[in-house]
């Protein structure tokens, strides 16, 4: 195992700007940086996930940059969007974009994923600046939003909030529980962000539990739909971005996208779910994303 640190990342380039909006060709390369740093993440604290962690990372970048009112300086600010990471297990992706977005600092971490350290394997409830939840269990975040989505609405408070999920996730039935009453109530200000990567732990979704038409099933329950390029966070931004005004209903964002996203031999291979990447793969990853 390498002793790479924290303060180390093997000349993976700092966030392009912590201001809240980058351009189109900036925010695609921050997108990037945060997978070269993902990967090298995964080696030096031997945490898995990795695949999970790349699929969704698009849809992140996007958020904390500009498709959500999202700062670090207003993290507990009322009128504060809410981002959700209902799938969990990719929380490592959570804590680097809070990181690079300028939400605490990057020596923190060097307590990721180690025996009394402050940053879980999955996201702990407000272990660092800007986590909104306690997620991992699957099928949980969703219905955690909408309480969130219900409360604003009581009290008159304008916010959006947005919950990520996987499609393996969407087996939960609470997840439909949660959709069911969202769709009832018209909770425009409530969406979903579906990682469609299609895969889940063990094998294909699809295989598990016949999860297409997904757009069909989250339409049925009353929601509005938009199925669009998971890697494309251009895009992305601006489905985020939209006021709530626009819906009525909640939108449910059906993100197709690739496990292992970014890198060459670990795209939709599910092996990747739990492998951890030797200091080789590390820097084969990093040429791939900073170079090409």
């Amino acid at each position: 195992m390498t002793s790479l640190s924290s303060a180390n990342v093997s000349g993976i380039p700092a966030p392009c700007s912590t201001q809240a909006y980058l351009d189109d060709d900036a925010l695609r390369a921050e997108a990037a940086a945060l997978r070269a740093e993902l990967v090298a993440l995964s080696h030096r604290t031997r945490t898995p996930h990795l695949g999970s962690a790349l699929s969704c990372v698009d849809i992140l970048t996007a958020a904390y940059w500009g498709g959500l009112r999202l700062n670090p300086d207003e993290a507990t600010l009322p009128e504060r969007d809410r981002f959700i990471l209902s799938k969990g297990h990719a929380a490592a992706a959570l804590y680097l974009v809070l990181m690079r977005r300028g939400y605490y600092d990057r020596s923190v971490l060097d307590g990721f994923n180690v025996d009394g350290g402050c940053l879980q394997e999955h996201p702990g409830p407000a272990c660092v600046p800007g986590v909104e939840a306690a997620t991992g269990s699957l099928g949980h975040g969703l219905s955690i939003g909408l309480g969130m989505a219900l409360a604003a609405r009581m009290q008159g408070v304008e916010h959006r909030t947005c919950v990520v999920l996987g499609d393996g996730e969407c087996n939960e039935g609470s997840v439909w529980e949660a959709a069911m009453m969202a769709g009832a109530h018209k909770l425009g200000s409530l969406r979903a962000v579906v990682d469609f990567n299609r895969w889940q732990a063990t094998g294909r979704s699809c295989e598990i539990l016949a999860m297409e038409p997904l757009g069909a099933k989250w339409l049925a329950f009353g929601w509005n739909v938009v199925e669009v390029d998971g890697h494309d966070p251009v895009a992305l931004r601006s489905l985020l971005s939209l006021p709530r005004a626009e819906y009525g209903k909640p939108l449910a964002i059906i993100a197709h996208t690739t496990k292992g996203k970014g890198v060459s031999f670990m795209e939709d291979d599910n092996n990747w779910h739990y492998r951890i990447p030797t200091e080789d793969e590390v820097e084969q990853a990093r040429k791939e994303l900073l170079h090409s």
